[in-house]
């Protein structure tokens, strides 16, 4: 099997190898079912989730192509928790960079062996590494139903190189169309943001995490649990957080503005409570799905 080598946003990345993707449009119908009969819309309680068990239980039967998500949206926002109800409702893994190269370190592969040294010499790990790690990760056979990016892509350059990479990976099939991410941006009004983060206190015994403005202890700065004094996390201080989100301003607006031309990018508002941000990013992904389920997803870009 040969390699081929794509130029995207100026450097190059190595693509080895296809993968087999199945889906049938009647997932449609399953998701259509599970949403029309309700006299009520509800969120992501116990009855919204039985009624998307069914659904879900369906789409399985007929192996549903999710394809990539991509979530973006400032600290803060709800992406980890919004991810991870991705992850459990489709079944698809969350690929974390983070994580990825962190263990690739620790296993010593060839990739992190030069990650580890790019890291000791205080360098950034530079777009190329990440994307071949990338790469290896999305090639995996979890991840042939579609998956969720956490971390990336952080730049324009990266995102040109992934469209790139899925393309090539599922050109030949003529399913590339399908492939190409739906971008879920999470907008969060930025002074609620802030108390959201500031606000936040953990105990430092059993991890649980309060909010002094919307969810506090019954005693100030105590956990209702054991007793313990809570903490403020370094990152959740209001200097911290602020350079923060300046830093994500300032990294994500290509990205985003990258995507928004392309007409991938859907908003979701996340100042609603955290069940009805659930039900509005798995509206939009349920219909991207059936979308290109039955063949109307766009062929562009």
């Amino acid at each position: 099997m040969t390699a081929l080598h794509l130029e995207a946003g100026g450097f190059a990345a190595a693509a080895t190898g296809r993968r087999k993707q199945s889906k049938k449009a009647d997932v449609c119908l399953a998701v259509t079912l599970a949403d029309s009969g309700a006299p009520t819309e509800h969120g992501f309680g116990e009855v919204g989730r039985k009624e998307r068990l069914g659904a879900s239980s369906m789409a399985e039967q007929v192996l549903r192509t999710i394809g990539p998500v991509v979530l973006l949206g400032p600290p803060g926002a709800g992406k980890g928790t919004q991810s991870k109800r991705i992850t459990e409702h489709y079944h698809i893994p969350q690929v974390s960079t983070g994580d990825l190269l962190r263990e690739h370190v620790k296993q010593q592969t060839p990739l992190g062996v030069d990650v580890q040294a790019t890291l000791a010499k205080g360098e950034l790990v530079p777009d190329h590494l990440v994307c071949d790690i990338v790469a290896w990760r999305l090639r995996q056979p979890d991840a042939e139903r579609g998956f969720i990016l956490d971390g990336f892509p952080r730049t324009q350059k990266q995102a040109a190189w992934l469209d790139a990479f899925l393309k090539f990976e599922f050109f030949e099939s003529g399913k590339w169309a399908a492939w190409l991410p739906i971008v879920v941006r999470i907008q969060v009004d930025y002074n609620k943001l802030l108390l959201r983060i500031t606000g936040r206190r953990t105990c430092p015994v059993d991890g649980t995490i309060y909010n002094i403005y919307s969810n506090p202890p019954r005693v100030d700065e105590i956990c209702d649990n054991d007793g313990a004094k809570l903490v403020i996390r370094d990152d959740d201080r209001d200097e911290v957080i602020r350079e923060r989100l300046d830093t994500y301003e300032r990294q994500t607006k290509p990205v985003a503005e990258y995507y928004e031309k392309l007409g991938r990018v859907v908003m979701v508002d996340g100042d609603q409570p955290v069940d009805e941000v659930t039900e509005q990013i798995l509206k939009q992904i349920d219909g991207r799905a059936c979308g290109v389920a039955s063949g109307n997803e766009g062929k562009g870009s």
